[in-house]
């Protein structure tokens, strides 16, 4: 978003990294709906954000899906943020795998740099139902049990999934990218054209469901673009946090 602008920007470069995904939704579970082929449940694509605060551009993020093997992906995310003197970068990769209807995750890993403290994140998930997540938290090291969670990025692939197929309301339960285990929801608020740096385009509007009464989150996914996100906003008491709005998109040759 000489004391007053120290403040702005802290906040600004604070809660925009929040914004950017990472540290956002960070949903997980899987919705109850039919079974498809698993070799279309996908498409390898790569799409490029301007984040903003009150329409001040503050950096960039992107979001890249691709297949290594046959039912194995890689999904990586990566933003830098910037307002003065202060920065923030953050990256993240999903190693998963899709059987069926579902997106199974494997590995999970998340760095942050810039002002202030760096962080790390490190999750195994275990190849078994009942198994144990493995995490590593910077210096601390522990496990959880496993109850069908995702890691903190899965929900960009699986959302898309179930709007496409008329789904208006969704659960889902996730491993954060602080290593918690996280609840939110999704509901459909309707349709509607976005104005974006990618062009206008019409979009299913959705609000972000959670404990956080101080909080309010907004999500438009673009059915032109195989249901992708193209704009996520996001509000605490009433002041806008950051503005993600998609700049470029293109979908990739899968093996």
């Amino acid at each position: 978003m000489v004391k007053f602008f120290r403040i702005t920007v802290t906040r600004t470069t604070k809660s925009l990294a929040l914004t950017l995904l990472s540290g956002f939704i960070c949903v997980s579970a899987l919705a109850d709906t039919p079974p498809s082929d698993s070799t279309k449940l996908i498409t390898p694509f790569e799409a490029v954000y301007y984040a903003y605060k009150w329409d001040d551009n503050l950096g960039s993020a992107k979001i890249s899906l691709e297949e290594l093997s046959e039912g194995l992906y890689s999904l990586t995310y990566q933003s830098k943020v910037s307002k003065f003197f202060l920065s923030d970068k953050r990256f993240e990769h999903s190693i998963f795998m899709v059987e069926g209807d579902h997106l199974v995750p494997q590995q999970y890993n998340y760095s942050r740099t810039g002002t202030g403290p760096d962080k790390s994140l490190k999750v195994e998930f275990p190849s078994d139902d009942g198994g144990q997540i493995q995490i590593e938290n910077d210096d601390e090291a522990f496990a959880l049990p496993w109850q069908g969670e995702l890691d903190n990025q899965l929900y960009r692939l699986d959302a898309p999934i179930r709007l496409s197929r008329g789904v208006e309301s969704l659960s889902y339960d996730f491993i954060n990218y602080r290593g918690q285990q996280r609840h939110y929801g999704m509901r459909v608020l309707g349709k509607e054209t976005v104005d974006l740096p990618y062009g206008k385009i019409e979009a299913i509007k959705v609000e972000i469901v959670r404990d956080s009464k101080s909080r309010y989150t907004l999500a438009w996914f673009a059915p032109d673009l195989n249901y992708q996100l193209v704009r996520l906003q996001q509000f605490k008491d009433g002041d806008e946090q950051g503005d993600l709005r998609l700049k470029a998109f293109s979908t990739k040759r899968s093996n």
